[in-house]
């Protein structure tokens, strides 16, 4: 039997959301690595950072986006110190969703990937609401570039 063929490296600048961070002693395990719980910290941060930002209209009032599901892939080990630098795409929009593909990359390697799914809630009902349309227009610069995996 063969081996499964290898996912093809993503490309920061397929990306069209980026932004920088640090890597923090904290962030580290007995292993001297970052541990992998912290990568999900990494993805909501460049997921909260646009979504949350007034600028770009994606937080409508009375609604809330809720994270539903987080795959995560780790690709290599990241150490301390360091800077990373964050990817963040969609590649899906449903009626009541928003799919993310998502990466942290570091001195030019892509060491996690994730596709990461929120869900628009009423902040009253918390139930699944539609993403207005003028929502769903706003997201359209930040749809994914190519069909990147994660």
């Amino acid at each position: 039997m063969n081996a499964p063929a290898r996912a093809p490296q993503p490309l920061l600048e397929d990306f069209p959301y980026r932004l920088s961070d640090n890597v923090r002693f904290a962030d580290l395990d007995p292993n001297q690595h970052v541990n992998n719980a912290v990568y999900a910290s990494y993805f909501e941060t460049s997921r909260v950072m646009l979504v949350k930002d007034p600028r770009h209209g994606l937080m409508p009032s009375g609604l809330s986006w809720v994270l539903v599901r987080l795959d995560i892939h780790y690709r290599a080990e990241l150490h301390w110190p360091g800077t990373i630098e964050l990817g963040l795409g969609i590649s899906k929009l449903g009626r009541t969703s928003a799919t993310f593909s998502q990466v942290v990359f570091s001195e030019g390697k892509c060491v996690a990937s994730a596709t990461s799914t929120t869900v628009m809630v009423g902040l009253e009902s918390r139930q699944p609401t539609p993403i207005p349309d003028a929502v769903i227009a706003r997201f359209q610069p930040w749809m994914l570039h190519h069909s990147t995996a994660t």
